[in-house]
């Protein structure tokens, strides 16, 4: 028994010493690891993908801030809500200038660096912005109707007026976007003291025209003709 014993001590320690090298085969202090693939890199498109949907999502929180902020009658209410929408605008235009930066040709993108730009009162950013959309997608509508708002608050009227012409004739939901956002410039010109009166006076001829004929020419589209069979 005693030979069967110191056998099988001799055997083990063989083993163990033969195990070593499998175990630590660069003679290093650290036992070797399966190999593991390295995560895929994403491409600079969904990158971009990804920066323009954070951007949309701030953006959409923006707006609900501007929007009650404008129902709001408390001054330290409303101005607490426009300060919100300022923040979720700025935060937004990093998005999708981040957004174009890793995709050049992202016109939605260079769309909504506009107009966040013109969110935030820098026009001159957000009109360069949403030439960029429009050179890489002409005639996007959402671009077309947001340099409008634009045009309107620079009081470039006929850049507005043609703007409202040029989506008559293809998005007729943008155009009567921005005939809304022109009767809310006439509204805010009335109200203002330095407001020059002519402007105000042919503009307003002007759209109640634009509205009247919108009107006369609803029944000749699907949705119009949709409406007035109901």
């Amino acid at each position: 028994m005693g030979f069967m014993t110191t056998r099988l001590q001799v055997l083990s320690a063989c083993m163990l010493m033969t195990a070593v090298p499998a175990a630590w085969p660069n003679g290093g202090g650290s036992m070797s690891m399966p190999e593991m693939s390295a995560p895929r890199e994403r491409s600079p498109e969904e990158k971009a993908k990804s920066l323009y949907n954070e951007g949309v999502h701030d953006v959409k929180k923006a707006d609900k801030f501007q929007a009650a902020a404008a129902q709001l009658t408390d001054a330290r209410k409303k101005e607490r809500a426009l300060h919100e929408a300022q923040e979720y605008y700025s935060s937004a235009r990093v998005s999708f200038q981040a957004a174009v930066q890793s995709d050049p040709r992202m016109p939605e993108g260079w769309n909504y660096v506009g107009y966040t730009s013109r969110k935030l009162g820098n026009y001159d950013a957000a009109l360069a912005a949403y030439e960029q959309a429009l050179t890489l997608k002409p005639g996007f509508p959402d671009a077309l109707e947001y340099r409008g708002e634009a045009f309107l608050g620079l009081n470039r009227i006929s850049d507005a007026q043609q703007a409202y012409l040029d989506l008559f004739a293809s998005n007729r939901g943008l155009a009567d976007k921005l005939l809304t956002a022109m009767k809310g410039w006439l509204d805010a010109q009335r109200a203002s003291s330095s407001a020059d009166a002519n402007t105000i006076s042919e503009l307003d001829k002007w759209v109640q025209e634009r509205t009247a004929i919108a009107g006369q020419t609803a029944s000749l589209t699907r949705e119009g003709a949709a409406a007035s069979w109901n």
